[in-house]
């Protein structure tokens, strides 16, 4: 039988560039639709699944995965064609964009960043190798080549002396037991205000929404819960994050599969995550809690499922409170629930992992119950 497609392991800079691809959603339609295949496929969610979740063909989200093995983020943008031939050879063009992202400094310019019209006249002086270009065709050059002028940044790289053990652990949870497999998360904080999205409407009309300076319904965090196996989402609004509300949480998960085998929850670091009460609650009901590693929350497989919830139920929205809100949440989470897929297909896919547990051997308790941090 053949192995399932998958995007490779992610790295961190990866799975956090994903994460806030798909969490603001301000980018090409493009760009945001592959993102969340990538990180839906990280999150251990089969093509069909994916497929149904961005609207989808199967062998587009496959063809999505496959480039991203190959090239990495570089698949998020679309390939154009056309153009006039190049004028400088392969060589070239790669000895320019080495010049460009060289600091000044090492060629004994007294300056920390490249100008084009420096860029362009320190290449022309250049003794070993002179080039003559054009400032506008080295600016095309630079773009057509993934060159752009930004902002210096800083990444969150995890600290996690268990980082590969842990994503190990959540990897095996997914592919050996996704009907046992629970992932939880907060999302939020969600506040009352009008907030912006897109639209259909006639050109040069937009729908517009009033401005707000005084907000006074305070915020709440949606807990939500999600199932890898039935593909299902749900969750409940609160007003603060903490251990109760984490509990209670856990305990709809478990009242989700009610026959006393373990489960497996994929959760992130949090302190409230944490606790005693949490942990002596999850020994003693069989529940298994998967951390992710520091600073890689992105491993959780209910994150790109947050990425659709927000863009349906609170971008473009006016809600004038919690309650109105909270509604529109359940609302979306049961249409949703309602059209993820088709129960012959689910069944089809309990069907087939049933026969794999079978022909391995594998039994539901085949996991031992660490709840390690």
């Amino acid at each position: 039988m053949a192995e399932p497609v998958r995007v490779r392991r992610l790295t961190d800079q990866e799975g956090q560039q994903l994460q806030r691809i798909v969490r603001r959603g301000s980018t090409s339609t493009v760009r945001y639709r592959r993102a969340i295949m990538l990180l839906a496929s990280a999150d251990g969610n089969r093509v069909p699944v994916i497929a149904q979740l961005v609207q989808a063909d199967e062998d587009t989200v496959r063809d999505v995965i496959h480039r991203f093995n190959e090239i990495g983020l570089t698949c998020l943008d679309p390939r154009w064609a056309g153009g006039r031939p190049r004028l400088l050879s392969d060589d070239e063009e790669d000895f320019v964009i080495q010049t460009a992202t060289t600091r000044p400094t090492n060629f004994g310019k007294p300056f920390t960043r490249w100008s084009i019209r420096k860029l362009a006249d320190n290449l022309r002086r250049n003794i070993a190798r002179p080039i003559r270009i054009g400032r506008e065709a080295l600016r095309c050059l630079l773009a057509r080549r993934k060159i752009t002028f930004q902002r210096t940044k800083t990444w969150k790289e995890s600290t996690d002396p268990n980082r590969d053990a842990k994503l190990d652990r959540i990897d095996h949870v997914l592919a050996h037991f996704p009907d046992r497999a629970f992932a939880f998360d907060e999302f939020g904080p969600l506040g009352i205000r009008p907030t912006g999205g897109s639209f259909w409407t006639e050109k040069g009309r937009p729908n517009r929404h009033p401005a707000t300076y005084h907000r006074t319904h305070g915020i709440t965090y949606f807990h939500g819960c999600y199932s890898v196996g039935d593909d299902t989402l749900w969750g409940v609004n609160r007003r603060h994050k903490g251990a109760a509300p984490s509990l209670a949480a856990l305990k709809t998960i478990r009242t989700a599969r009610p026959d006393g085998a373990p489960i497996y929850v994929i959760l992130d670091n949090l302190s409230a995550h944490k606790g005693s009460k949490v942990r002596q609650w999850a020994r003693k009901n069989k529940v298994e809690l998967c951390f992710t590693p520091t600073n890689a929350s992105w491993a959780k497989p209910i994150e790109a499922h947050f990425g659709p919830l927000r863009q349906f139920t609170l971008a473009n929205s006016n809600h004038p409170n919690h309650t109105v809100q909270t509604r529109a949440l359940h609302a979306y989470l049961r249409w949703r629930n309602a059209n993820t897929r088709h129960l012959d297909v689910l069944a089809a896919q309990r069907k087939e992992r049933a026969r794999i547990r079978s022909e391995k051997g594998i039994r539901w308790g085949g996991l031992p119950l660490t709840n390690a941090a």
